[in-house]
């Protein structure tokens, strides 16, 4: 009896290895492959800016900025709009327009959201990070959008990328579990708490100046945010 009572613990043990083994499997697959930012797919999403030096604000990211466990986001930090990157962003991307120059730092491997801007956005890596991307053009007329269609790009310390305005994308996510630091440049205002209620269609996706947000019911985030995000909560 103790033998057989062995033996079937043995094998409860193995079972719940194996069941344990197969949802580490399953996790495993459900993570996102990840392209790296000069693979050809990237080019419908953005590009690579190659024509400003952007070491300065690299290092005022690195000495200036905290590195969060959970995500911060500062639309705007004075150290960093006073560097002289600053000025030539405005006259050379974004047309002579008025910028802001802040910041997107800490951990996170989620997709969580998709948001979008009717502008373009230039994020400066100060570390390796992971963008997870799609295009607009894919969101439905009843504004939701299949997590299987967004994809996933490495782009190393120290490179630069321009967001098309029509790329949906949201907080980096580090590599290998590291955290991240990303400066993020927009038209001024973008952001901003509105002044205005929103509601109904793609104005009830509008939730900050030049946002317009589609949530992942698992995403974590504020109540009453607009969702639309269907499918897995994409992870890397």
């Amino acid at each position: 009896m103790k033998i057989g009572n062995f033996q079937s613990q043995v094998c409860v043990c193995a079972a719940s290895t194996n069941l344990i083994c197969a949802k580490s499997r399953a996790e495993m697959e459900k993570k996102m492959k990840v392209y790296n930012v000069t693979d050809e797919r990237f080019k419908k999403y953005g590009k690579i800016v190659k024509d400003i030096d952007f070491s300065g604000l690299v290092k005022a990211l690195e000495e200036s900025t905290p590195l969060p466990e959970g995500v911060a986001y500062v639309p705007g930090l004075d150290v960093l709009e006073a560097l002289p990157v600053m000025r030539e962003l405005e006259d050379k991307t974004f047309g002579e327009a008025a910028v802001q120059i802040g910041y997107c730092n800490g951990h996170n491997s989620m997709m969580n959201a998709l948001e979008y801007h009717k502008s373009s956005e230039v994020n400066v890596m100060a570390t390796d990070a992971i963008l997870m991307l799609g295009r607009e053009q894919d969101i439905t007329e009843d504004f939701t959008y299949d997590t299987s269609l967004a994809e996933a790009f490495f782009v190393p310390k120290g490179t630069a990328v321009e967001i098309y305005a029509t790329t949906l994308h949201y907080a980096p996510c580090g590599v290998d579990g590291e955290g991240f630091k990303v400066a993020i440049v927009l038209p001024k205002g973008t952001n901003l708490a509105l002044d205005e209620s929103h509601a109904g269609g793609e104005d009830g996706h509008l939730t900050a100046k030049n946002k317009w947000l589609l949530g992942h019911p698992k995403g974590g985030l504020p109540e009453k945010s607009p969702m639309g995000l269907v499918g897995e909560n994409l992870k890397v």
